[in-house]
């Protein structure tokens, strides 16, 4: 299964000119921007535009802004992006608990589940609970019991207002359901939007899949995890396809350090402004996103990112990737001690090896462990890159270390971003 009824009309819209005037509708906000606009934008002609934007808005994926004073002739007609037109889940997988978001096709959260977890309870019971908290969000969010349709495209009448749509976003706790009420026009029934049938999502109009983060490795192409970190027992596991199967939507499985950085390519404003860096994540285990050129490194194997298993002291304590002294290991020893100094001191040097391998320009930290003490890890990891900076010629070239921005549920909102992205040529999803 590839495809439900709801993604499978959003996700037939995929191309590269409509990904260009798609992306643009979004950064332009509520404001809109003028179909003249879109043209000059994308070197499309008016023609394409206009063809383009007419699909759009026939699929409720756009609507009108209103209209802008024109140099000359009849007023310009602004087109606007409508957010809840289009909605993913977004999953993280950690070693211990599971968090799900469910974004609209701005990326605002409008849903949320936090459960604990056991990674290595069996495949049965981690497929099953991924389902079951993704039948949560959809039923209480999507597809609501009282009858209202919360969060799903509206038509509306070419002249018509257009009311502002504002979801807020809260800073980690669970997010309540959005109901928006049936404005007295709509050509929607008055039946109620059905739920999902024997856990199948498609019956969702809106939902275009979800998108799954969990540690590696694992092959992102197929949906096949390999012998994860500590869990050997997942290898061979075809994490996509069983999903799939269960919920009758797309799925896309991703690492967990590869979707944060994936989603903080796509987070707009809230990303780095730059195209190369590296968000090493710090909770359960240690790993890496490596973003180069403005696109998520995965390798031809997709092995690019195994950060935490580069070794760095040959006699060093073993760990549960089979080999000894690895960073992982060494950080996740200091941790357990109370020494974060030591902890970010050896995260550092493992941020200096890949500043000298890859020549980032920023580095990016996050994760529940790095979220507890964030100020000791920024100083601790920064001082590293310092010295190595002043070794090779002068602290003003010192590769700056930040929090990511996101906070807990940045790989959460990552992962809806392996649906998201693609349809504005923001990644290739996986």
């Amino acid at each position: 299964m590839r495809g439900g009824a709801g993604g499978a009309n959003l996700l037939a819209l995929r191309s590269h000119n409509t990904a260009l005037v798609l992306d643009l509708l979004r950064g332009a906000g509520a404001e809109g921007i003028s179909r003249l606009e879109l043209a000059e934008r994308t070197g499309l002609t008016p023609q394409a535009v206009s063809k383009i934007t007419a699909r759009l808005r026939e699929r409720g994926l756009a609507a009108e802004a209103g209209r802008r004073a024109s140099t000359g002739g009849k007023p310009r007609t602004v087109l606007r992006l409508v957010p809840e037109a289009g909605h993913a889940i977004g999953v993280h997988l950690d070693r211990d608990e599971l968090r799900a978001v469910l974004v609209d096709l701005d990326g605002a959260v409008v849903g949320e589940r936090r459960v604990p977890l056991d990674l290595g309870a069996g495949a049965d019971a981690v497929v099953e609970a991924v389902a079951g908290t993704a039948r949560e969000l959809t039923a209480d969010t999507l597809c609501p019991p009282d009858g209202s349709v919360a969060a799903v495209s509206t038509p509306r009448p070419p002249d018509g207002p257009v009311a502002a749509v504002s979801t807020p976003r809260p800073p980690d706790g669970p997010v309540a359901a959005v109901s928006t009420p049936r404005p007295p026009d709509s050509p929607l029934p008055a039946a109620p939007t059905p739920r999902p049938p024997d856990g199948n999502l498609a019956a969702a109009p809106t939902l275009l899949g979800l998108g799954v983060a969990l540690p590696g490795p694992l092959d992102h192409v197929r949906g096949v995890l390999h012998r994860v970190t500590g869990f050997p027992e997942w290898d061979g596991f075809p994490l996509r396809d069983a999903l799939e199967e269960r919920l009758g939507v797309p799925v896309v499985v991703d690492k967990d350090t590869n979707a944060a950085a994936l989603g903080l390519t796509a987070g707009g404003d809230r990303g780095p402004a730059t195209a190369s860096f590296a968000y090493l994540h710090l909770g359960t285990g240690l790993g890496a996103g490596l973003v180069i050129g403005g696109a998520v490194h995965r390798g031809a194997r997709t092995g690019a990112g195994e950060f935490g298993h580069q070794v760095i002291q040959l006699d060093g304590p073993p760990c549960t990737c089979g080999a000894r002294g690895c960073i992982e290991a060494l950080c996740l020893a200091a941790v357990g001690r109370g020494d974060l100094a030591e902890a970010a001191r050896v995260l550092g040097a493992g941020a200096a090896n890949l500043a000298g391998l890859l020549d980032i320009d920023l580095v990016l930290l996050g994760g529940r462990t790095v979220a507890a003490a964030p100020g000791a890890f920024v100083e601790g990891v920064g001082a590293v890159l310092d010295a190595r900076a002043r070794r090779e010629g002068g602290r003003e070239g010192a590769v700056p270390v930040r929090i990511a921005p996101g906070g807990a549920r940045g790989v959460a909102e990552g992962a809806a971003q392996l649906l998201l992205a693609p349809l504005f040529g923001r990644g290739d999803g996986g």
